[in-house]
């Protein structure tokens, strides 16, 4: 298991870009898709906090693969992984049925999907995923923890779930707000954080290997006791990222 320290973060951009693809150049699709001008100002706004170039470097995205994102929100992610994979790659945004059922839920990715020809908006059950075809990366930022919380949360058949998704060798990136080390899944639906340690625990035992984690996102000033739409905190929690690899 490998480590990307905040220090080597530029560097870490080339590298992760070389070591992922050979006869394409992921670091300047991930430049560009970063760069984008199609990305609303709400977005760009938070790039500084957010790290995106070098998170989607990280997470081993390149031209050509086939991502599959969870609970795409507003779409911030996914306008960059459409543009990071280009024309020869897909991204499947991936919406809870019980979601895509409220009126007009659907509008927001459905007009960005429009813009981005290689995104297909999908309404799938996370604990029965039904895709297309295998995918080479799942993707979900700051909505892990979530899995957790409601009356019929299954975190194990997601992350089983997942695991079949996803090609053999592919990869299943996690980005969530840190909880307090002890904490483990025991504030998911208070200050909607969640221990990194307990996601690896929970990862390693649907049988995925962790293959790297990040600290491009940590910051010590976050003390780990506000939730995350805090005033004292908002857009500045301390973040983990990580690789889970299903073994090929």
């Amino acid at each position: 298991m490998k480590r990307v320290t905040l220090a080597l973060a530029v560097s870490g951009l080339a590298l992760a870009g070389t070591a992922v693809a050979q006869g394409s150049n992921p670091v300047a699709a991930i430049t560009a898709a970063v760069s984008d001008a199609q990305r609303p100002a709400a977005d760009t706004a938070r790039d500084a906090a957010r790290k995106p170039a070098e998170i989607v470097a990280f997470s081993g995205v390149k031209p050509g693969s086939i991502v599959a994102e969870m609970a795409p929100g507003g779409g911030y992610y996914t306008r960059i992984l459409a543009k990071a994979v280009g024309p020869e790659g897909k991204v499947y945004a991936m919406v809870p049925a019980a979601v895509a059922s409220r009126p007009g839920a659907l509008d927001a990715i459905n007009a960005l999907a429009a813009q981005y020809p290689n995104v297909k908006v999908v309404t799938v059950d996370y604990t029965d995923l039904k895709l297309p075809e295998p995918v080479d990366l799942m993707w979900t930022t700051e909505n892990y923890h979530d899995f957790h919380n409601g009356p019929t949360a299954n975190v194990a058949a997601i992350n089983r779930s997942v695991f079949s998704a996803l090609k053999p060798g592919g990869i299943y990136f996690v980005e969530d707000h840190a909880a307090a080390t002890g904490a483990g899944t025991t504030v998911t639906s208070t200050l909607h954080r969640i221990e990194p340690a307990a996601v690896v625990q929970e990862m390693t035992a649907a049988g995925f290997v962790l293959d790297a984690q990040s600290d491009l996102l940590k910051n010590p000033a976050d003390p780990k006791t506000a939730g995350v739409r805090d005033p004292s905190v908002q857009g500045e929690t301390e973040k983990f990222a990580m690789r889970f690899r299903k073994p090929a």
